[in-house]
């Protein structure tokens, strides 16, 4: 599809909307001008810009009342034996140098 348009004095240009809903671009959304050997193309900026953890809050959502910590600790808990654990991170006495 072709579609011509206008540079206006500040080197602008304007998308018609139609276009603009079809690739979902919006005002500020980032574009890239390339030039190629059949003329120029348009395209949306792929890179993206890193995550900040503001834009995950509410990404995961709990129905129903909130879960205690004992709760969320339990299988974990269940699976390990804590004294041997802690017997295992204690150093040796037989390796200690007096």
């Amino acid at each position: 599809m072709s579609i011509a348009t206008v540079i206006i004095n500040q080197g602008q240009i304007e998308i018609p909307k139609h276009i603009r809903d079809e690739m979902h671009w919006e005002s500020g959304h980032a574009l890239i001008l390339e030039t190629t050997d059949a003329g120029v193309l348009l395209r949306a900026q792929t890179a993206k810009k890193p995550l900040r953890l503001e834009a995950l809050r509410g990404f995961l959502k709990q129905d129903g009342p909130p879960v205690s910590t004992d709760d969320l600790c339990a299988p974990v808990d269940a699976g390990v034996d804590w004294d041997a654990a802690e017997r295992r991170s204690r150093p040796c006495a037989c390796n200690l140098v007096a």
